[in-house]
């Protein structure tokens, strides 16, 4: 049988490494589509001379089309028969990406629990991107509730420990930054890092309405091939399911409204699709400033950021009702480290 129906639960084996497929060659045909499927303006990744005046030889791609890429290469191998994908932790952003970079992925199994139904597991994985030279670009843990090909005795369950935060410390900064000179009004709005407060709440204003063609050529774009997201019959419903990365860079373009400055993605914190997002559904965004950290570089300091993605009224910042759960129009709780002008 020369076809592949992707790996089940069982499949999967703590500490077993797996190289995935499809090296992808990145350049500025990915920045265009990018910009495209999505209203990022975010000026290092924008503009080669506004990189240049901050320390850089150009402008890097942009950090979540790593991430977009990464894990596409990783979702055969992990999350073809997925259920769901249920959260992120210990995210680093490790060195720019320029175009031109080959991108590669592997994944290494650390941590397996079967659901009491018998009929599905959670599959805990650490997946590392590197370029051509075989250096690290992005390195993050995710779980995902995989089905059983067919009921059997459970593995034994190892739950990995994993940290509440990327601390500060670990944050891996590009070596030439520089926000020494820092133009705010090329950026698109002065706000540094002292203007912004632990506990201050941001409502972003605007919304997209996601559309079947643009969450279908975006899927495509990262070569994501999880059936959830292209076969209606899937679902009793008989909709397509949004990929959440998908939601992570719509609602991160929308943040641009009230933290322009927030120039560069250095750390992923935690996250949850906390609700299905599905064509005609319209993303707002808020976010939350968490934490502050300075950094050894010229001019740059880091913010701690919880960015949360709603269908509805993002200004309410409303997030779990008086039960703990994630309230219906909640779509993704994201906490993540970026880089602001000081």
């Amino acid at each position: 049988m020369k076809t592949n129906a992707g790996r089940f639960f069982e499949d999967y084996r703590l500490g077993e490494r797996i190289v995935h497929a499809v090296p992808r060659t990145l350049s500025g045909g990915e920045r265009a589509l990018y910009h495209a499927l999505y209203p990022a303006r975010g000026a290092l990744h924008s503009s080669d001379a506004f990189a240049r005046s901050c320390g850089l030889p150009a402008a890097p791609v942009d950090d979540l089309i790593v991430f977009h890429t990464v894990f596409g290469k990783s979702v055969p191998d992990i999350s073809l028969n997925a259920v769901a994908n249920l959260g992120y932790a210990e995210g680093r952003w490790l060195r720019p990406v320029w175009p031109g970079d080959t991108l590669t992925a592997e994944s290494e199994v650390i941590g397996l629990k079967q659901n009491s139904s018998g009929k599905t597991g959670v599959v805990w994985v650490r997946t590392t991107g590197r370029n051509q030279h075989g250096a690290p670009v992005l390195s993050f843990v995710r779980w995902v509730m995989v089905r059983r090909r067919a009921e059997g005795a459970a593995p034994e369950t190892v739950v990995p420990d994993l940290a509440d935060a990327v601390a500060a410390s670990e944050l891996v900064v590009p070596k030439e930054l520089d926000f020494s000179n820092y133009d705010v009004a090329l950026a698109g709005e002065p706000h540094r890092w002292a203007d912004y407060a632990i506990g201050e709440r941001i409502d972003h204003v605007d919304g997209v309405t996601v559309e079947e063609a643009e969450h279908m050529l975006a899927t495509r774009l990262w070569q994501n091939t999880a059936r959830v997201h292209f076969d209606a019959a899937l679902r009793e419903d008989g909709r397509r399911l949004v990929y959440g990365g998908h939601v992570i860079s719509l609602a991160r373009a929308l943040s641009f409204n009230g933290l322009a400055s927030a120039q560069a993605i250095v750390g992923l914190n935690g996250g949850v699709h906390a609700n299905p997002c599905f064509s005609g559904d319209t993303v707002r965004a808020w976010s939350e400033v968490l934490d502050r950290a300075e950094t050894a570089a010229p001019g740059v300091g880091a913010l701690r950021l919880r960015l949360v993605a709603v269908k509805g009224d993002s200004g309410a910042f409303a997030l779990k009702g008086e039960d703990g759960k994630y309230l219906p129009e909640v779509l993704l709780d994201l906490d993540y480290w970026v880089l602001v002008p000081r």
